[in-house]
């Protein structure tokens, strides 16, 4: 009988904050954080057992460490169970590791507990638990008694920190994977498709992109992104990294999505034609809308459609603000066609257009 070892998703959200101390040569003790209990467990049929859970009773065990700082002027949060004998340097030796590993300005909002394998267990609500994350706090293990290294655990918890830290609207990151990631891998298209189940810690975890993208993260820092000579235990075989969807992780880490760009086309109808068309290209997933306004206040129409330019994907609409308006949510189409119709008089319009 194989030995089943688990990372762990917790979804839970922090409570109530917990203030800590920065380094200092006497170990701090941590405040009486609280964290909701789960609402479901689930098992996989695999080399590995997952749970949905969180880290819970902080306070019920004993710390010491603090707030170390990283070369780039972050810093990490640090805290090392007593049950480990007290020496500055493990601790600094995280912070050094997660300092080195691909990250943002997510690193300083992280607080990181490492425990013995026991006491994880008692943290993560499971005996079958190597690490679970919730509400900027990571918990996981700090020796290889289990029988993984613990830094691939520790780089799997910390891939949902920055999918927890980033902007996937109109998609929760943290369920869906970070954007570029999730356009790379089809994420919305298999989700249509009724073959990725964001967010499920049940029958479908295995399914679950969101713990695809962590165990992606952890892949990129064990290859340096080459996606050569790693395991792959956990997740379903279609979420295996390629370079590409490694360097998707890479670029939605230190260059993080912020939001749709809005680009203004000024546009001119041809003399006897009653309509105008154009191409855009849509590199992200996500909403994309149109709005179209005529000087005077006219009626021109707007329409979108496939790259084709015949099939509607969406038709206009009157907007509050005026002129008329579409939307439509990018699916796996990596360009579609607006197409304006006139509507009055006036030969010249102004379009504005916000692609993810």
């Amino acid at each position: 009988m194989r030995v089943k070892t688990t990372y762990l998703l917790c979804l839970a959200a922090l409570l109530a904050v917990l203030t800590v101390p920065t380094a200092t040569a006497a170990p701090p003790r941590l405040g009486s954080p609280a964290f909701t209990a789960p609402t479901s467990t689930g098992t996989v049929a695999s080399r590995t057992k997952l749970l949905n859970s969180a880290p819970r009773h902080l306070s019920a065990l004993s710390w010491w460490g603090g707030t170390y700082p990283v070369p780039d002027g972050e810093h990490v949060s640090i805290y090392i169970s007593t049950s480990y004998p007290e020496a500055d340097a493990v601790a600094q030796q995280w912070a050094d590791f997660f300092g080195r590993i691909p990250h943002g300005k997510e690193l300083s909002l992280a607080k990181v507990y490492i425990a013995p394998l026991d006491e994880v267990s008692e943290l993560c609500f499971s005996d079958e638990v190597l690490g679970c994350y919730g509400g900027q706090t990571i918990v996981t293990v700090g020796d290889s008694t289990a029988g993984l290294p613990p830094a691939s655990i520790a780089a799997h918890e910390y891939g949902h920190h920055i999918a927890a830290n980033r902007n996937n609207a109109p998609w929760r990151a943290l369920d869906w994977g970070t954007k570029r990631w999730a356009t790379t891998m089809g994420i919305c298209a298999r989700v249509a498709a009724g073959t990725a189940f964001p967010g499920d810690e049940g029958p479908n975890y295995t399914l679950n992109p969101g713990e695809g993208f962590a165990e992606s993260y952890r892949v990129l820092v064990e290859t340096n992104g080459t996606a050569v000579g790693y395991d792959w235990p956990i997740v379903d075989q279609s979420f295996r990294p390629t370079p590409a969807s490694l360097a998707a992780i890479r670029e939605d880490v230190v260059e993080p999505w912020v939001g749709s760009t809005t680009k203004t086309i000024r546009g001119k109808f041809l003399r006897g034609r009653r309509t105008w068309t154009t191409q855009v290209a849509t590199l992200l997933d996500g909403d994309l809308r149109v709005r179209v306004t005529v000087p005077g206040g006219g009626a021109d129409d707007v329409t979108l459609l496939a790259g084709d330019g015949r099939t509607v994907l969406a038709t206009g609409f009157w907007a509050s603000t005026g002129g008329k308006s579409a939307e439509y949510r990018v699916c796996g189409a990596r360009s579609l066609r607006v197409r304006v119709t006139r509507g009055g008089a006036a030969a010249r319009f102004t379009l504005r257009v916000a692609v993810p």
